[in-house]
């Protein structure tokens, strides 16, 4: 393809790099009229470009798929994250919730829990005061 006269010239910006008239694998190519529409012309001594053909066909089908498969795990993906946030979003309110009310209620307690743990605590070292004043006899 290097060695075409025609690559690069006028014709290469308005069919892609492929030579305005003929190309040197039997095609060739002329506009329509009123459009910017390629028509292709197949010579029929090149039937191995049926072949080509068929076979890119084939894999233009298998890529189409493979998108269509990648689209829907990306689908399928996105629900799940939205899904996912929505949880996220109920925890993080019930925890909120639960914190505000775990608050309220040492708040209306007051200190009693603190008076609670320091009765506990000097009736402990009491009761060890005691033990060891009579076992030291």
């Amino acid at each position: 393809m290097s060695s075409n006269p025609h690559r690069g010239g006028a014709g290469s910006s308005l069919y892609g790099g492929a030579a305005p008239y003929r190309s040197s694998d039997g095609l060739s190519t002329r506009t329509a009229t009123g459009s910017e529409e390629i028509q292709l012309r197949i010579d029929p001594m090149h039937s191995d470009l049926d072949d080509e053909i068929t076979g890119l066909h084939g894999q233009v089908r298998q890529l189409k798929n493979i998108a269509q498969e990648i689209g829907s795990e990306a689908k399928f993906q996105r629900d799940f994250l939205d899904e996912l946030q929505v949880t996220l979003m109920r925890a993080q309110a019930g925890v909120k919730n639960n914190i505000r009310k775990l608050n309220l209620s040492i708040i209306r307690s007051g200190n009693n829990h603190i008076m609670h743990v320091v009765l506990f605590a000097l009736l402990c070292f009491f009761i060890l005061y005691m033990w060891s004043k009579m076992f030291k006899r």
